[in-house]
């Protein structure tokens, strides 16, 4: 009796492994698409200029806080700064009436440093998701077989449609019940109460009331929706493009 090679034995195996492995790279990079996109979008509102004067602006927090639009720009400045250093607790002074002073208390500072905890998170989460993503693109678009590109079509599709429904939820969340959204959010995000703060003296909170935070919160959905609609929509481009290319083919 002929015996089988072990060669030809281990083939379907090695088949069936590598077709796990394509899949899986799909879908992490589905997975990956949605935090990616909502994390570049919160990185962005982070280091945004407008969006703190837009704040600024809208909540009269000149009068609330007796600080110039000078003084304002040179706070958000300070805290952009901040988050982008290497600084452990932020030193932040400006000027009021004439007289120099330092803009936060040692309550703030701390609450500030837990903060930009959570900004260091996003951007790691962010550079890791990126990564990936654009190292599956890359891989499938350089890939000779067409097949890897449809694949890489499709997979957007997917993660465009997974971030819509994602950021929608959480949009809808916040237009329901934005204060227990807010209250949860920092019930979760920190292990201290500094983030309770007294809107009367603490310039944190004059700065950036909730109502800014809920308008934040909005931009950054609507921002993220709209990201994953033109890559869902470029995706559903190339797929229609295909498609009649190859009834032109057979044609």
């Amino acid at each position: 009796m002929l015996s089988t090679p072990d060669s030809v034995k281990s083939e379907p195996y090695m088949g069936k492994t590598k077709s796990i492995l394509i899949i899986a790279a799909r879908w992490l990079f589905i997975l990956c698409l949605p935090l990616m996109l909502f994390t570049a979008v919160i990185g962005i509102a982070i280091n945004s200029q407008w969006l703190y004067e837009y704040g600024f602006d809208k909540y009269d927090v000149g009068q609330t806080t007796g600080l110039e639009d000078s003084e304002l720009e040179k706070a958000a400045d300070g805290l952009m700064s901040y988050f982008n250093s290497s600084e452990e607790l932020i030193d932040l002074t400006v000027t009021k009436n004439g007289e120099s002073f330092t803009l936060f208390n040692e309550r703030e500072v701390a609450h500030l440093k837990d903060v930009k905890g959570l900004v260091w998170l996003d951007y790691r989460v962010l550079l890791a998701t990126g990564s990936y993503v654009l190292l599956y693109a890359v891989v499938s678009l350089c890939w000779l077989v067409d097949e890897c590109r449809r694949r890489l079509a499709k997979a957007a599709v997917i993660g465009g449609g997974v971030t819509l429904g994602l950021i929608g939820a959480l949009g809808l969340a916040a237009v329901v019940d934005f204060d227990n959204l807010f209250l949860q959010f920092h019930l979760i995000s920190f292990a201290n109460d500094l983030w309770l703060l007294d809107p009367s003296k603490d310039y944190l909170i004059m700065l950036f009331p909730q109502g800014f935070w809920y308008d934040a919160a909005i931009i950054v959905t609507l921002a993220t929706a709209g990201l994953a609609v033109v890559v869902g929509g470029l995706a559903v481009g190339y797929l229609l493009y295909r498609r009649r290319q190859g009834i032109r083919e057979s044609i």
